[in-house]
């Protein structure tokens, strides 16, 4: 399994896919036993789906559903990673009993942090609930945990006295202790504030979790270039959090809209320094594909089909990967690929390595397999003749037998003046209309478009297309991008200049 991979799917099955031993930490924050229809966030067809197969039966039904998906995440923790499993009241007893301690062994319980918040509201005749539980487990008796990554300085609100009021000497010995000059190790009670509505770090996700909770997470079970697995993405955080903090990630969702909000987040965040990812979807466009870089293209694409990328470009006879057997495969980034192709990689193969090629022939196996867009006549009718005449089987692979291909959305974007005042300022609405087969999912807005440095979405979730934004006199440069229930993409820049009047460049 690739890190720094988004992946939309169902992570029942892609946990069976990770490799055993190769997770260091996992936080997994699982919709909560509420049967409620609140959880349904996003709204889309993956989540809509997962909520309904919870709620096949009760409590015990949505014990196992979790319990099957946590075994998996055992197995793929190293022996020195933890697991971290937020939870609320309605089922965090029957969640340590059953699944925690009987997976991971009650001796490997570590804490059951408290995370505390403020909120409005209280119940007339109870106290208010204001609390989630996070259960931390380890794998095996040594386990990471960098206490002077999260420690709290003592002048923080609620630690008491200053560093100097607390030196003493231990009671009934003559041994002078101090505090560490870093702070304290927290307790297991965490008082962080839930994001309030006009919290900077909002992107309109009810359920998120602030950054401070996962750092504090992430620092103290992890190192840099570990890897931080979160099974049930949702708004992001876990996400931004490892990313920010220098930490290998995967993030699992079935959610269109949770993966391509938090891709979002990654872009806005982007730096130089930012590590590269992935975002594995259902589908995928064309236009993206075709004309991606080649070199990543090409390893991809390999590792799609189940073979091993060339790790080199040079002095590889031409060809890109090879199978699991070691049959050469070679990845043209092309439509119509011609009979020379197919010459040029008969050569190859042979140089590549006789006794394969021999025996593959021998045994009635391909030789090799030419992945391309599509393919030619000529290349067919070559392949053809090479099968009949010569006893030797070369594979054409089109893309789209390995991955599905669709087309990405349409998008146009419609601008109305609404007022404009005596130093010509101007407020504009903007309308995003898109189309595609599979449905439009939301829009996301970037009000400062600079093309060098990539879209960097100032409004992330945006589901009906619509924003009103108020500019002064100048050169604007607003894009809009567009997701559809594919997860696939389209992207409209409108460049405006406002001096007298609205003009809108083409």
């Amino acid at each position: 399994m690739p890190i720094n991979k988004l992946i939309l799917g169902d992570n029942l099955e892609i946990l069976k896919s990770i490799d055993t031993e190769t997770i260091d930490l996992i936080y997994l924050d699982p919709p909560f036993f509420s049967n409620k229809n609140y959880e349904v966030i996003w709204g889309d067809t993956g989540e809509i789906r997962s909520f309904q197969d919870r709620w096949a039966g009760g409590i015990s039904h949505y014990i196992e559903w979790l319990k099957e998906r946590v075994i998996e995440m055992h197995r793929i923790l190293k022996n020195t990673g933890s697991i971290f499993l937020h939870c609320d009241w309605h089922a965090d007893a029957y969640i340590r009993v059953f699944i925690l301690d009987k997976i991971f062994g009650e001796n490997n319980y570590r804490n059951e942090i408290v995370w505390c918040y403020r909120g409005g509201g209280s119940p007339k005749n109870d106290f208010g609930r204001r609390h989630d539980t996070i259960f931390r487990y380890s794998k095996g008796s040594k386990y990471t945990f960098n206490a002077d990554a999260i420690r709290i300085p003592y002048q923080a609100e609620g630690l008491g006295r200053t560093d100097d009021a607390m030196w003493g000497k231990h009671k009934g010995t003559d041994k002078v202790y101090k505090p560490n000059p870093l702070g304290k190790i927290p307790e297991d009670w965490w008082q962080m504030n839930i994001l309030n509505a006009n919290d900077p770090e909002r992107i309109g996700y009810p359920t998120q979790k602030p950054l401070a909770l996962l750092n504090r997470i992430i620092k103290c079970a992890t190192n840099e270039g570990d890897i931080v697995l979160d099974p049930f993405v949702g708004g992001g955080t876990t996400i931004a959090a490892a990313e920010k903090l220098n930490r290998n990630w995967i993030g699992i969702d079935q959610s269109v809209q949770a993966v391509k909000v938090t891709e979002l987040r990654l872009q806005a965040a982007a730096d130089l320094f930012s590590n590269s990812y992935t975002v594995q979807l259902h589908k995928y466009d064309y236009d993206t594909l075709r004309y991606k870089d080649a070199f990543e293209f090409e390893t991809w694409i390999v590792g799609q089909f189940g073979g091993i990328g060339n790790a080199k470009q040079r002095g590889d006879f031409g060809l890109d990967g090879r199978t699991q057997d070691n049959t050469p495969v070679q990845v043209k980034r092309s439509d119509n690929i011609g009979r020379n192709v197919v010459d040029n990689f008969m050569s190859a193969v042979q140089r590549y390595d006789k006794n394969l090629f021999d025996k593959n022939k021998d045994d009635k196996k391909p030789v090799g397999y030419i992945i391309a867009f599509s393919f030619g006549k000529g290349a067919i009718e070559e392949v053809s003749r090479l099968n009949t005449e010569e006893n030797t089987i070369i594979k054409l692979v089109r893309v789209e037998e390995i991955i599905p291909i669709a087309v990405k959305p349409a998008i146009g974007v419609h601008i109305n003046e609404l007022s404009k005042d005596e130093k010509g300022t101007r407020k504009i609405e903007f309308i995003a209309v898109g189309e595609s087969p599979a449905g439009i999912e939301f829009y996301s807005w970037d009000f400062s478009y600079d093309e060098t440095k990539g879209f960097k979405a100032q409004i992330l979730l945006d589901k009906n297309g619509k924003q009103e934004y108020t500019l002064t006199a100048g050169s604007y440069n607003i894009a809009v991008k567009v997701v559809d229930n594919d997860g696939l993409e389209n992207i409209e820049v409108v460049k405006l200049k406002i001096n007298g009047i609205v003009e809108r460049e083409k």
